[in-house]
């Protein structure tokens, strides 16, 4: 867990890419998810968060 947190405190691009894809992942569930709109309400914007974030952290170093 300590060398999770020092990669993304020194911008390293795999933990990131974690990061940003799990945002995706998380913004999809909530899109099909049939119990909360509010959850269905915030899917988009949280899905456009996790890409453009993987847009941007693409270009970290390895």
């Amino acid at each position: 867990m300590t060398t999770f947190l020092n990669r993304l405190l020194r911008l390293r691009r795999d933990a990131w890419e974690m990061v940003a894809s799990v945002l995706i992942a998380l913004g999809v569930v909530m899109l099909m998810q049939p119990l909360s709109l509010t959850l269905f309400s915030f899917s988009f914007l949280v899905t456009l968060v996790g890409t453009v974030m993987f847009i941007i952290v693409s270009h970290f170093p390895e």
